[in-house]
């Protein structure tokens, strides 16, 4: 492999380096840059976000509760009226806080 002697000086502002940091899918900005200067495609590596651990904990026991619908849905052939009217509070509730969820991590 040719070793890299040539430098590339450029300046941005505060604002513009941030924006590039945040679109950087690399662990060194330079790297990024060169690969899409000079267009190779390379898979990409995102980034793990940071989550709030009650986030976690929230948005898991919701999804808990999804694979217990879909567990009942799938062991049985028909259910009663009951039973469709239970799950369809049950999903709406669950729709509703993961809206709330949302709406409160948006900015984060």
């Amino acid at each position: 492999m040719e070793k890299r002697t040539k430098e590339i000086k450029i300046r941005l502002t505060e604002t513009e380096h941030q924006r590039l940091l945040d679109r950087c899918d690399r662990t060194h900005l330079a790297e990024w840059l060169r690969q899409l200067g000079l267009g190779e495609h390379t898979s990409r590596k995102r980034r793990v976000p940071e989550v709030a651990p009650e986030l976690l904990r929230q948005v898991s026991g919701i999804g808990n509760n999804l694979n217990q619908i879909a567990r009942r849905l799938n062991q049985a052939d028909s259910l009663t009226p009951s039973e469709r009217a239970s799950l369809l509070v049950v999903l709406t509730s669950l729709d509703r806080q993961l809206g709330d969820l949302l709406e409160q991590n948006r900015d984060r």
